[in-house]
């Protein structure tokens, strides 16, 4: 497992050079990115000035020299819809700007300073001390920025300029309304600085990332990229530890900007559910012996694949019980409050007999993926969709995928990829530049990670290829359910329609697993809680507990009886604001006694 003595000695830094104060002050305050973790670094969370720019005057008044005007205080890395970013302002506010004061640590200035942010809805332009840094547009992933050159002795200032159009619906937003009031499916949006900040010092070379492929046999591939070409080829090191004993090392020539390496570990102790076993990693850059980089992770030895119907890791079945995860918080929308309501979530899904989430419309938080490693929990990965077609929208959508996936790649609890929900962003399918998108989305992402499963169309309109045939279906009795899916093998030429066609007119199903990945919905609404009276469910509402539980029971026990299916994912593990189908609340308080939950999953195998 990571190392405990790194994630501490990583607060202590902070605690040191953060204006000295205790972590728990900060917000947010652990490492953002444990696969990818230097020692030395600095969280910028915490309070920056803020100022809504709805005339958007900033630019032409020159804000990024002259400072902002009228201001307030927002605590980042909080939304200013949420209330944890102590302003809680929902309506919309299309230009956003901040600034924070920063000093860079006497002993950083002979090295490079690294400024990240792990996300920021929807496009953003950076400065620091007037200078432009530059742009970065795609609110689901990480950007970084070099400022080795543009900050100063003494006090810094960082200022940031967000665009996040709040009815542009070609752009990923997921299920952040682009109306004023939430409703339906759709949620309070998220804009601006809504994960992590923070500086890290590095030497005049680094890595950009390193992916990690360990197989069961004990094999690792190790393959990443350095910030810039070396004309004389430098030293990437490679150490391998379990329980703080070096079990395996390698050193290899960089090529350009290249680096790569392959060690074989004995007798691995493999990663699964039940035996999450993580090795930690150091990764060295060397420059005639010296080190000038240094970066700790960690990766699981496991295989995905499919087998009589089955998903198998490391060769063994596995039934897919997972829960649709929407990620969302009512104190502070997308951004997880703190690593302990991460942990949280993780351990009351364990708790019901689930061993998995489908995070939905979002991607997952780097610690909440770290979680999973660590408890063994599995995940299907996504992002947020557009829903409209656009070339534009395409381009933008395929480069936000691709540095997603490239990411997550080395987390073992990924066990799935689907970059497209319901037809999400291709809501014609009979159009043939949209059917072909779709389908080059799933090759491209066969093309970044072949370890894995990738699902074309989660829910419906699958085309000829997909490896687990995901459908979504709120019918509200099992025995239904159970007839209309019993009959599927694998030499079926087609797959019953759930509302929408299961597949796209033309294509024939191709034989793979059935996972029943939306089910479920049922809408309780347990005495002394306070919801929207606008509040529903997928499947109706029920008005005890009893009756719930009834047809929850029900909807198991007819699903137990279809020995062709991979797997399910009830909808859902909390309520979201309006949507109370959760298995609890909104607050997070279980509707249910959690062993009835489990008791349900144990009949599914």
């Amino acid at each position: 497992m990571l190392s405990s003595r790194l994630r501490c000695g990583a607060v202590l830094f902070v605690a040191a050079v953060a204006s000295k104060l205790a972590a728990a002050e900060i917000p947010r305050p652990e490492f953002p990115e444990p696969q990818f973790e230097r020692t030395q670094w600095i969280s910028l969370n915490g309070t920056w000035k803020f100022a809504f720019d709805d005339q958007d005057a900033g630019l032409s008044t020159k804000w990024f020299e002259n400072g902002l005007k009228n201001t307030r205080s927002i605590v980042v890395p909080f939304c200013f819809e949420s209330r944890l970013s102590g302003i809680a302002d929902t309506s919309f506010h299309p230009v956003v700007w901040y600034q924070r004061a920063l000093e860079i640590p006497s002993d950083w200035r002979s090295q490079h300073v690294l400024l990240h942010f792990g996300a920021v809805y929807y496009r953003a332009w950076i400065w620091l001390n007037g200078e432009f840094l530059g742009t970065h547009e795609g609110g689901n992933v990480p950007f970084v920025f070099d400022i080795t050159d543009a900050f100063r002795d003494g006090p810094n200032t960082l200022i940031v300029r967000v665009e996040n159009p709040p009815t542009d619906r070609s752009i990923a937003r997921g299920k952040q309304y682009w109306k004023p009031k939430s409703a339906s499916i759709f949620y309070t949006r998220t804009s601006g600085i809504w994960q992590p900040v923070w500086i890290e010092r590095t030497g005049d070379n680094h890595l950009l990332y390193v992916q990690v492929t360990a197989d069961q046999d004990g094999t690792a591939r190790f393959a990443g990229v350095m910030a810039k070409h070396e004309a004389e080829p430098l030293r990437f090191q490679v150490a391998v530890s379990d329980g703080g004993t070096e079990v395996a090392t390698t050193t290899s020539q960089t090529h350009e900007d290249q680096v790569s390496a392959m060690l074989q570990v004995n007798s691995p102790k493999l990663w699964s559910p039940d035996s999450p076993n993580l090795y930690t990693v150091k990764y060295r850059l060397l420059r005639a012996g010296k080190p000038i980089d240094e970066v700790n992770s960690y990766f699981g030895f496991r295989t995905i694949a499919v087998a009589n119907d089955r998903v198998t890791i490391n060769g063994r079945p596995t039934y897919l019980k997972f829960l649709l995860d929407q990620g969302y918080w009512p104190e502070s929308v997308l951004t997880p409050p703190s690593e302990e309501a991460i942990q949280r979530d993780i351990d009351l899904a364990l708790s019901m007999g689930f061993n998995g989430v489908r995070k939905h419309q979002k991607v997952a938080d780097p610690r909440f993926l770290y979680w999973a490693d660590r408890r063994g929990f599995l995940v299907s990965g996504e992002i947020a969709d557009a829903y409209e077609f656009t070339t534009e929208e395409a381009e933008r959508f395929t480069s936000e995928w691709m540095q997603a996936v490239q990411r997550d790649y080395n987390h073992p609890s990924i066990i799935i990829w689907n970059a497209i929900n319901e037809s999400w962003g291709v809501p014609d399918l009979k159009d043939p530049r949209q059917q072909a998108y779709l389908k080059e989305l799933y090759q491209l992402t066969h093309t970044l990670d072949n370890t894995r499963l990738v699902i074309d169309n989660e829910g419906w309109e699958h085309t000829g290829g997909t490896d687990l045939f995901a459908i979504h279906d709120y019918e509200k009795s099992g025995q239904v359910l159970y007839d209309k899916y019993k009959d599927v093998t694998r030499q079926s030429a087609t797959v019953p329609p759930n509302g929408r066609p299961a597949l796209i007119e033309g294509y024939r199903y191709n034989g793979s697993p059935l996972y029943l990945s939306e089910f479920g919905g049922i809408a309780y609404i347990p005495p002394g809680t306070n919801v929207p009276a606008e509040s529903w469910g997928y499947s109706g509402v029920e008005k005890t507990q009893e009756a719930a539980l009834a047809r929850l029971t029900q909807l198991f026990e007819g699903i137990a009886k279809l020995n062709n299916l991979a797997g399910i994912c009830y909808t859902q593990i909390t309520d979201v604001e309006q949507e109370v189908n959760g298995l609890a609340t909104f607050d997070r308080k279980p509707k249910y006694p959690v062993e009835k939950i489990k008791e349900l999953n144990d009949k599914l195998h």
